[in-house]
């Protein structure tokens, strides 16, 4: 199983210096990738700012929000956080010389919860961090 993680998802959906590789990436999958319902809020935020910044339109904004709600219903897997997955990610954020964030954090635990093999991301601190933890990049 591949976990998917917010920044994928942004390039999926906006332009982002890795988007052309990551519609390749997403075109490839056999099957919908998985996330979590964080993902959901990470996403509705980090498209908050790119209205602030500039970096994209309000009408732009509604179209993107749209385009991932069909892809939420049908293009991913999403499911629930458990309460375990914020405490382990809690316990990850801990360790402070790894370095990891706390949206980052729970991503991971979240895919180990659930026994994803591979971690899709654009980020590499939660990239360094998945390796570490066992889990394979997803080559995006």
């Amino acid at each position: 199983m591949v976990y998917v993680d917010t920044s994928v998802i942004v390039a999926l959906l906006t332009a982002e210096p890795g988007t052309a590789k990551v519609i390749k990436w997403y075109a490839a999958q056999n099957e919908a990738p998985t996330c979590s319902d964080w993902l959901v809020t990470e996403f509705a935020s980090a498209v908050s700012m790119k209205i602030r910044t500039k970096q994209i339109s309000e009408a732009t904004a509604k179209s993107v929000r749209n385009e991932f709600s069909v892809l939420a219903a049908g293009g991913l897997r999403v499911v629930p956080v458990s309460r375990a997955a914020f405490l382990r990610a809690a316990a990850l954020t801990a360790v402070y010389q790894h370095g990891l964030r706390a949206g980052d954090a729970l991503h991971l635990a979240v895919a180990i919860e659930l026994g994803a093999t591979q971690m899709a991301t654009l980020d590499s601190g939660l990239a360094k961090n998945s390796k570490r933890l066992g889990l394979a990049l997803a080559g995006v």
